[in-house]
């Protein structure tokens, strides 16, 4: 507990979502009110929503929750940008845009994210910062109305508000997808945000549709599964299999597509609450928003988000373990033991070393899967602030929030997510240069500099073509790699789960 002050009033001319008038701590009186300092790059920020939904729905006739968007990255100081991660991230009470740290600076904030509890009286009465505090705010809040209701101060009454998914209803045949995967057997797309997986050929022709397209953990057959905002992917075409990170679940999935059924083999369905190197049979080991996958030999490497790390699992065996990464925030290069890494969340390889998409430091980093299995960074400042955007060398190099990572042919692809570029890295000298994409978010085919994507997450390539989840457009990219000319794929007869749009609208 902190000292009781006065909680400052929010701006009422600022941006704010989810709510058709801006929110007042003077008019929430008698509410007990939740602040959420947020970016929405940041892992932890996401992996606290499930949290604050809980409590919503406990409280929703005495709590508030505000979303303070306070941005890290400058892309996501683009209001049209926190829509649509309010939209992918189904978050269901009011935003308000937090312009130039202003509302941070009178809270006197210092992390993300950063809980702020207001009592019905309008004075702060506590903060948390981090995860994991789900209890202990639960048995605040019901201590606050407790006393508050013998002091005649809380008003019982539901809050209307007007969510932005209620004025964008997502129809589009896909949903924010995160990943795509080229195989000689078709495309895979993670179809994240309508919690399912799609199999086309590279026509756009629908093979499989795999999950029902609501958020849950089920095994079964394609049309039973349950999957929960799944990303990367690898395929295995000798046994046809597919294994899939399945982020929101904490899990990893094999999808086999001779039999057609989705298990699990890995994760329990409950985030790990240890970052520290650890390990042990996959069925009893929690995992932590595992993001992107690469397979190399019989080993699985994940590149595990919520934990900072690089997992490694014997498919074999079943056993499942830390490979890289101490766990904290950061990014060190050398041992893998002593290394750290910043929320990894794409991973790909040439079957020496492994190469990663650092996002919060906006670098790519190289694991060695020979000896002497060391860690460097290949590119970027390496620095949790050093970013922009800058073709160079090495750690002149500036991304910002890259995602996806593709190796082919003795060069990188990656996607600079929030630059709205892909990019193209040489692992040996740590040259890096723009060759699609002109910094502006937009949906535009053409050629090279002249095509725009709206922070795209994933890469893929077969053959001469490189497919991109253009994951903001809600649509696949295909690039001829030889004129380097960007399409878009059109997906034939693909329907948002429980809604069909005609084609010619």
């Amino acid at each position: 507990m902190i000292p009781r002050v006065r909680a400052p009033e929010l701006p009422q001319n600022y941006p704010w979502f989810n709510t058709d008038k801006p929110l007042s701590i003077k008019k929430l009186k008698g509410r007990v009110v939740i602040l959420d300092f947020w970016t929405y790059c940041c892992i932890n920020c996401l992996h606290i929503l499930p949290d604050l939904k809980y409590l919503e729905q406990k409280y929703q006739d005495s709590l508030t929750v505000i979303g303070v968007h306070s941005a890290k990255f400058d892309n996501e100081k683009e209001t049209e940008n926190i829509r649509q991660a309010i939209l992918r991230y189904e978050i269901e009470h009011p935003v308000v845009v937090d312009s130039g740290f202003r509302i941070w600076q009178e809270y006197a904030v210092r992390a993300w994210p950063t809980l702020m509890i207001i009592d019905p009286e309008g004075y702060v009465i506590s903060y948390v910062s981090g995860e994991g505090h789900r209890d202990a705010l639960d048995q605040l809040i019901e201590k606050l109305i407790l006393e508050h209701r013998e002091k005649g101060t809380i008003n019982f009454q539901e809050l209307n508000l007007n969510l932005e998914k209620q004025r964008q209803t997502l129809i589009t045949p896909l949903a924010f997808p995160g990943k795509v995967l080229a195989t000689p057997a078709g495309l895979f797309i993670a179809d994240s945000g309508h919690h399912r997986l799609v199999m086309s050929s590279f026509k756009g022709e629908i093979l499989h549709v795999i999950g029902t397209g609501k958020s849950g953990l089920t095994d079964g057959n394609f049309n039973k599964a349950q999957f929960s905002a799944p990303q990367g992917m690898v395929f295995d075409a000798d046994n046809q299999i597919l294994y899939v990170a399945d982020t929101e679940n904490h899990a990893l999935r094999q999808v086999d597509l001779q039999r057609q059924v989705v298990e699990i083999i890995a994760g329990t369905g409950e985030q790990s609450p240890s970052i520290r190197p650890h390990g042990g049979a996959g069925l009893d080991t929690a995992l932590n928003s595992p993001w992107d996958l690469v397979k190399v030999g019989n080993t699985l490497f994940i590149a595990m988000a919520g934990s900072h790390q690089i997992w490694e699992m014997d498919l074999e065996t079943g056993v499942i373990k830390t490979y890289a990464g101490m766990g904290a925030e950061a990014c060190i290069d050398g041992s893998l033991i002593e290394s750290a890494f910043a929320q990894p969340s794409g991973i790909t390889s040439n079957s020496e070393e492994l190469y990663v998409a650092d996002s919060e430091v906006s670098s790519i980093r190289g694991v060695e899967i020979v000896e002497p299995r060391l860690v460097r960074t290949v590119c970027g400042s390496g620095d949790l602030f050093g970013f922009g955007d800058v073709d160079g060398q090495g750690e002149n190099v500036r991304l910002q929030h890259c995602l996806g990572v593709e190796y082919a042919e003795n060069y990188l692809w990656v996607a600079d997510t929030y630059n709205h570029k892909i990019k193209l890295v040489s692992p040996n000298t740590g040259n890096c240069q723009t060759i699609l994409g002109d910094g502006v978010m937009g949906l535009q085919d053409g050629q090279s500099k002249n095509a725009r994507f709206f922070e795209p997450s994933g890469l893929s390539i077969m053959g001469s073509n490189l497919y991109i989840a253009d994951t903001n457009n809600h649509v696949i990219r295909c690039v001829n790699l030889n004129s380097f000319e960007v399409t878009t794929l059109k997906l034939v007869g693909l329907c948002a789960p429980d809604v069909c749009v005609p084609s010619n609208f």
